[in-house]
């Protein structure tokens, strides 16, 4: 749930600027959202919102044409991934946030297994 929150605040801006093209190209005549196993409905955008921003990929990265589907292996990873997230988050005694998709992605598919290199003498 804590995980939940911070994915709310980042994606905010996201879905908020986002929202009218993903509305306008929405399939199932207004259904909600289909084949959830982790997020609740409610959820469901912000944290999508939050994930495309982490992993600096669109939709289609992980989902095919019926977003219901689990078609696609990455998208099964990613449930995989929230519950590892929601899991460490939930381990914290004071309730707050510490790790989000962006704490190891950094913008990326696939994160940096080793740190960076320090930075060079003089800098």
């Amino acid at each position: 749930m804590r995980f939940l929150a911070t994915v709310l605040l980042i994606a905010t801006a996201l879905v908020a600027q986002d929202a009218p093209k993903q509305d306008a190209g929405r399939k199932g005549g207004g259904r909600g959202p289909r084949n959830l196993k982790v997020l609740k409905a409610e959820e469901e955008r912000p944290v999508m919102g939050a994930m495309r921003g982490s992993l600096g990929v669109n939709c289609d990265y992980c989902h095919v044409q019926d977003r219901a589907a689990d078609d696609n292996p990455k998208k099964l990873v990613a449930r995989t991934m929230m519950e590892m997230v929601n899991n460490i988050n939930g381990r914290f005694p004071d309730g707050k946030v510490h790790v989000t998709c962006y704490t190891c992605h950094r913008g990326k598919t696939t994160p940096d297994m080793t740190p960076p290199p320090p930075p060079a003498p003089g800098q």
